[in-house]
C-alpha cells in the first residue's frame, strides 16, 4: 500500500511539474527569446573600420624569417640590391565588429580593438541607415571604447545590474559574427569574475557559453529581461572559432569607464604603487607571517617614490582593511584603487610583526610611463607577454658569449611556439637596439618604451648574426 501511494504521489508531482513548464513555455519560454532579440536588435549595430596602411615594395620586407635567413644578401643580387626599394604604396584595410547604442543621442560601447588605430568609423543600424562615427575615447586596459553617431531618437538598450546575475541564469549574445548581421545566440553565465586571464590589465569578466565568434566583439551580451549586462569582448578557442567559452566586461564597469570617456576623453586611475603577491594569501601564507586569519592583499613590492612608499608600506605587510571594510582579495582591492579619485586620502589597516596600524596614504595618479612599476597591482599585462617572449638586459658575461662586446640592448631570452615573436623571426639570443625608433639598454627601459606603443604597430631594431634589420611586428 505504502508503495502503491509513494507511485502516485510521484506521478501527480511530476504532471504538477509538467503543467507548470507548459504554462511558463506559452507565457516565458517559447517567446522569451524572440521577444528579447525583438526589443534589443535595433539597438545592436554592425561597425566597419578603415585604415590606410603601408606595404613595402619587396616581399621579404615584410618577412622577417628571410631577414635571417642565410644567403640573404646572395639571394637578391648581393649588397648593393638591398637599397633598391620601390615606391611605398598604400592599401586600405578594413575590419568589422558590433556595438550597441546606450543613449537616444547616439552613444555607443564597443571594443577597444574594434575601433582602435582606424582612419574611419562607419555604423550601419538594423533598419539599413548609415553613419560616420566619431571616436570619443577608448580605454585599453578594460578593452571599453566608446564612440558616437550624429542624431537623435536612436533605439537603446536598458542598462541591467551585472551583480545580480545568478550562475546558470539564461543570457544572449546579439552581434555580427564573421559579418553576419543581427546574429542571436543563447547560453547561460558560466562563471562571474573571471580574472587573470591575460587580456586585459583590469578583468572582471562574465563568462558565458553563448556563441560568440569574430565579429562579435562590442556586441551586448542580455540578460532574459533584455537588459544589456556585458559586453562581449574575447574568446578562449585553439581554433580560432567559438569553444564554448567567451568573456563579456560587466557592463557597470563599461558605464564607469564611458562616464570619463564621454567627459575627458580618457581614464583616469588611483595609483598607491605596490605590487602584490599574486593568488590568495591562504591560511599557510598568512601563518608564515605571523597572522592567523586568511585574506587580505600581501604586498610584494613597493614601487620607489609612490604614495605607498611616502607612507611607510613595506614588503611584506598584509593589507587587511581599506576605509574600515575588510579586504578579502587582490581583485576587489585593485579595482576599488583604481576607481579613487587621485588626491584623495584612504586608511589602510596593515598588517605587520604581528601587530594591525592604521596608515594613511594619498592616491595618485596611474602613471602614463609604466616604468613607475605596476600601478596598485603589479599584474598589468606586458606588450612584452603577448608577444610571447622574454627579455633581460645584456651584462659583460652575455655579451662575450653572444658576441656582443661593446653593444647596448636587451636580449631575447625565450620565445614561445606559436606566438607573435616566433612568427615575426626573433629567435632567443637576438639583441633588442630600438623600440619604435628608440634606443633601449636597459629591460626597465624596454618595457617603458613598449608601454608607449600607439595602434597595433610595433618596430623593432634587431642584431642578429652581425647584421641589424627593422622588424615591424602586427600586434593585432
Amino acid at each position: 500500500m505504502r508503495t502503491y501511494l509513494r507511485y502516485w504521489s510521484m506521478v501527480f508531482t511530476v504532471s504538477l511539474v509538467l503543467a507548470s513548464f507548459s504554462w511558463a513555455g506559452d507565457v516565458d519560454f517559447r517567446k522569451g527569446f524572440s521577444s528579447v532579440a525583438a526589443k534589443a536588435r535595433p539597438a545592436v549595430v554592425f561597425v566597419q573600420v578603415e585604415k590606410q596602411v603601408s606595404m613595402e615594395g619587396y616581399p621579404f620586407f615584410n618577412n622577417p624569417y628571410e631577414f635571417f635567413g642565410e644567403g640573404f644578401f646572395e639571394r637578391f643580387g648581393g649588397q648593393g640590391r638591398q637599397n633598391r626599394r620601390p615606391p611605398q604604396q598604400m592599401f586600405k584595410q578594413m575590419g568589422q565588429g558590433s556595438g550597441f547604442l546606450i543613449s537616444k543621442d547616439g552613444y555607443i560601447l564597443t571594443n577597444t580593438h574594434v575601433v582602435g588605430d582606424v582612419d574611419k568609423i562607419t555604423v550601419r543600424l538594423t533598419d539599413g541607415r548609415e553613419f560616420v562615427a566619431k571616436r570619443i575615447g577608448a580605454d585599453s586596459k578594460t578593452e571599453v571604447a566608446l564612440i558616437k553617431i550624429e542624431g537623435s531618437d536612436f533605439p537603446c538598450l536598458a542598462i541591467g545590474d551585472p551583480s545580480k546575475l545568478e550562475i546558470g541564469e539564461w543570457c544572449i549574445a546579439i552581434g555580427n559574427p564573421f559579418g553576419l548581421k543581427e546574429t542571436l545566440t543563447v547560453g547561460v553565465v558560466s562563471a562571474k569574475g573571471r580574472n587573470n586571464i591575460g587580456i586585459t590589465d583590469y578583468e572582471d569578466f562574465i563568462q558565458t557559453d553563448a556563441a560568440i565568434n569574430p565579429g562579435n566583439s562590442g556586441g551586448p551580451l542580455l540578460n532574459i529581461d533584455g537588459e544589456v549586462v556585458g559586453i562581449n569582448t574575447a574568446i578562449y578557442s585553439r581554433s580560432g572559432g567559438y569553444m564554448g567559452i567567451g568573456f563579456a566586461v560587466p557592463i557597470d564597469m563599461a558605464m564607469q569607464i564611458k562616464e570619463q570617456l564621454a567627459t575627458k576623453g580618457k581614464v583616469t586611475r588611483g595609483f598607491i604603487g605596490i605590487a602584490m603577491n599574486p593568488g590568495e594569501v591562504s591560511q599557510q601564507m598568512a601563518e608564515s607571517f605571523g597572522r592567523k586569519e586568511a585574506g587580505g592583499v600581501l604586498v610584494a613590492e613597493i614601487t620607489e617614490g609612490s604614495p605607498a612608499e611616502k607612507a611607510g608600506l613595506k614588503s611584506g605587510d598584509i593589507i587587511v582593511e581599506l576605509n574600515g571594510k575588510k579586504v578579502d582579495d587582490n581583485l576587489t582591492f585593485r579595482k576599488t584603487i583604481a576607481n579613487m579619485t587621485p588626491g584623495s586620502v584612504i586608511k589602510l589597516g596593515i598588517f605587520r610583526d604581528g601587530k594591525t596600524r592604521a596608515v594613511s596614504v594619498t592616491v595618485g595618479q596611474f602613471p602614463d610611463d609604466p616604468a613607475d612599476n605596476s600601478g596598485i597591482a603589479g599584474e598589468s599585462a606586458s606588450i612584452t607577454s603577448k608577444l610571447g617572449m622574454d627579455v633581460q638586459d645584456l651584462d659583460s658575461e652575455l655579451a662575450g658569449r653572444l658576441g656582443y662586446e661593446g653593444q647596448k640592448g636587451v636580449v631575447i631570452t625565450e620565445v614561445q611556439g606559436g606566438s607573435l615573436a616566433e612568427e615575426a623571426g626573433l629567435k632567443p639570443g637576438m639583441l633588442i637596439l630600438e623600440v619604435n625608433r628608440k634606443d633601449v639598454t636597459t629591460v626597465r627601459q624596454f618595457e617603458a618604451e613598449m608601454r608607449k606603443v600607439k595602434g597595433d604597430n610595433l618596430l623593432l631594431r634587431v642584431k642578429a648574426d652581425a647584421r641589424t634589420v627593422f622588424v615591424n611586428i602586427k600586434l593585432n
